[in-house]
């Protein structure tokens, strides 16, 4: 911030670096030596509260906005519950982890990161996956992603990775998207985050749905059991129904037609009784493990491959009920990595470690009051008792004369008091280094796991990464950034350089130079893959039936047989949406007009249309547009002969292939419905080569 008021101007010049630039201080004017890293005990050590820069930047970074929530803000949540399938007491004492059988109430917030409230839903984006378990022993709160790692590795560099994501302060755009200047300058400056790079780049930024979404803890966090032995783990969930994305450009058309779709989907969802279920992984190691592991466990920006320490299955997540109220519950929940109970503990990640400080001064500012505990949807549901008192909003203050501890009145009105023998300890660790702000050694390899990502996805999504750093980087208006951004590239893949140089017309550069000499032979590691990792049937996804008047009816039923014996949905679109009257003279209401309902919104597609329904719809725009973009979208299209007429206005009857299924019979609509499995008809793509 520049000093407005010129409040030195009593003769003491402006600081300078060694570099020209002006000194960088506090809001205070302290000069500031080092905003790369807060101040720790040891590079590898915990955080010391004594940190004032790291707490005045963050303090003011939680407090920049009102009401809205500054990341995360657009979200959506549900209720459900957690239940135990494995005894995990070897392993943690936590009362949730030993009781097999045991339902814990949860909810759940799904969310994009950078884009605001009135963003929508499929805005190239992490999405925050934050689940709040109510334990028998306190509020639980893993706050998750679903991408197991992050940008940055300490919590001190969160403001300026935020604002660089975040709308240009001068103009307040781009919005909800990363297609622009500052953050390429950014990330292109911050070799950290070329990894994250990879991983925001590839499709798993723009999901289907968010029931079809991995979710991670991110942080390296501890268990704990009964004898006090701690055991490091990381936490994912893995959904039941697999792993699906969209492709760009259907991304961008669903933005205009449903800007709501991710929220829709998953209302429509639980309302229809498809509740959405995820297993809770866990990926459980030693110390032995962690020290000779090539990457260092408390870097966020690295993953632990599950070839390396496969994940046990402990648990499923299932949502069954929406919110009553979006504001009281969606809108109101406060989540806060802090919220541990015992039997987990904190490790010395700095990205968590700056996380568990600033959590807390976000839910104050956003929600008026300390008292934010007392909102039902954050309330826990076990017994609580403390003597924290009165604040704004207060709901629940102490009974009785007691309002402070230690004193002298007895058990009925002398309040709670602490338990030595059943509350929450931390695992003691012995602790010695300088006092300084450094990053350990073992953090500076950048691009090691950013090409393990890359190698291990199929060629149609290392297509894609290609295709989505190309059109990013063709926004960035400055040239520098983007040659400086394809530097990095030759460190994780020298064939995805030449993809990217190729697409923005420059000239390939020079390998940026590494801090630490990438590892060139990791293996590919297949749960890293969307593709590799799909659904195994078409449950829980939708078929789009484009229907007209006078369609055979017996297609209709034999398509809704299939499609539902699956576990699939299907959905009428109609020129009218009053529906159609089909061959058998059944009346058929319609969900969507045929300009309301384009073909981005379903998973699969057919086409019901009667030879007079043809006449009607072949030089109809939005019918083509729906044919056009199911076949560029790489999706299985099942079709009858009348329909034929408006393929081939559409452009694509000499084009079709094994993805486009005539329905004749009966049979024919069980072998389509056979095929949905796939979702996509990968080997399509380089005919259609709709780029990102």
């Amino acid at each position: 911030m520049t000093d407005d008021l010129n409040l030195d101007k009593g003769g003491a010049p402006h600081q300078t670096t060694e570099q020209g630039y002006e000194t960088m201080t506090t809001s205070q004017g302290v000069a500031v030596s080092d905003d790369q890293n807060h101040l720790k005990a040891g590079a590898r050590g915990p955080m010391l509260m004594e940190d004032f820069h790291f707490r005045e930047k963050i303090f003011h970074f939680d407090h920049e906005r009102i009401p809205e929530r500054v990341v995360h803000a657009r979200g959506f949540g549900a209720h459900g519950y957690f239940e135990l399938t494995d005894d995990c007491s070897d392993v943690s004492m936590a009362h949730i982890f030993n009781h097999v059988g045991e339902k814990t109430p949860a909810f759940v917030r799904f969310s994009t990161v950078a884009g605001n409230k009135g963003s929508p839903d499929l805005a190239r984006d992490v999405r925050g996956f934050a689940v709040k378990l109510y334990t028998q022993e306190g509020n639980w709160d893993i706050v998750g992603n679903n991408i197991p790692v992050f940008f940055i590795q300490d919590a001190i560099k969160f403001p300026d990775l935020i604002h660089s994501a975040k709308q240009e302060p001068d103009r307040g755009f781009p919005q909800a998207q990363t297609a622009h200047d500052n953050f390429w300058d950014f990330a292109s400056l911050s070799p950290e985050s070329m990894n994250m790079i990879m991983w925001i780049m590839s499709d798993r930024t723009i999901p289907r749905s968010f029931r079809f979404m991995e979710g991670f803890g991110v942080h390296t966090f501890k268990l704990v059991n009964a004898e006090g032995k701690p055991t490091f783990v990381k936490f994912h969930w893995k959904p039941k129904q697999g792993l699906q994305s969209v492709v760009w450009n259907e991304a961008v058309k669903t933005n205009g037609a449903d800007p709501d779709f991710h929220r829709r989907d998953l209302w429509d969802a639980i309302q229809a009784g498809d509740y959405p279920e995820w297993e809770l992984g866990l990926q459980l190691f030693d110390e032995d493990f962690a020290e000779k592991f090539d990457f260092d466990v408390l870097d966020a920006t690295k993953i632990i491959p599950e070839e390396l320490i496969p994940i046990r299955k402990v648990g499923r997540l299932v949502l069954d009920r929406v919110v009553d109220n979006f504001f009281a519950e969606t809108e109101q929940v406060a989540f806060c990595t802090q919220n541990i109970v015992p039997g987990v503990d904190f490790t010395d990640d700095p990205l968590l470690q700056g996380r568990n400080f600033s959590y807390l001064d976000t839910q104050i500012k956003r929600l008026g009051s300390p008292n934010f505990t007392h909102i039902p949807v954050n309330a826990p549901k076990c017994p609580f008792r403390h003597f924290q008192q009165d604040g704004h909003m207060a709901m629940h203050n102490p009974k009785g004369r007691a309002n402070y501890e230690p004193n002298s009145w007895g058990t009925e009105e002398g309040g709670p008091r602490e338990n030595p023998q059943k509350g929450f300890k931390s695992v003691p660790q012995e602790l010695e280094g300088p006092k300084l702000r450094v990053r350990s050694e073992r953090f500076a390899d950048h691009y090691s796991q950013a090409r393990q990502f890359y190698i291990s996805q199929t060629e149609v999504e290392q297509a894609h990464i290609g295709q989505a750093l190309v059109f990013e980087l063709s926004k960035v208006e400055t040239p520098v950034i983007r040659t400086r951004m394809v530097s990095h590239l030759r460190n994780i893949d020298e064939s995805l350089a030449n993809m990217v140089a190729d697409g923005l017309g420059i000239e390939l550069p020079d390998p940026a130079t590494p801090a630490k000499a990438p590892i060139t032979d990791l293996p590919p590691s297949e749960p890293l893959s969307i593709v590799k990792n799909g659904p195994k049937s078409f449950k829980g996804r939708k078929l789009g039936i484009l229907v007209t008047d006078g369609a055979e009816a017996s297609h209709f039923e034999a398509l809704k047989k299939a499609v539902e014996a699956e576990g699939g949905m299907i959905e009428l679109i109609a020129p009218k949406v009053g529906g159609v009257t089909l061959s058998n003279g059944k009346a058929m209401p319609a969900k969507q007009k045929i300009d309301g309902g384009p073909s981005v919104l379903y998973d699969a597609v057919a086409l019901l249309i009667s030879e007079e329904g043809a006449q009607k719809l072949k030089n109809d725009a939005p019918t083509r547009d729906f044919i056009a973009d199911a076949f560029a979208h790489l999706k299985f299209i099942a079709y009858c002969e009348p329909a034929m007429a408006v393929m081939e206005k559409a452009g694509i009857t000499e084009s079709l292939d094994d993805g486009c299924v005539k329905l004749s019979g009966d049979k024919d609509a069980k072998s389509f419905v056979d095929k949905l499995s796939q979702l996509r008809m990968w080997a399509r793509e380089p005919k259609v080569d709709v780029d990102a």
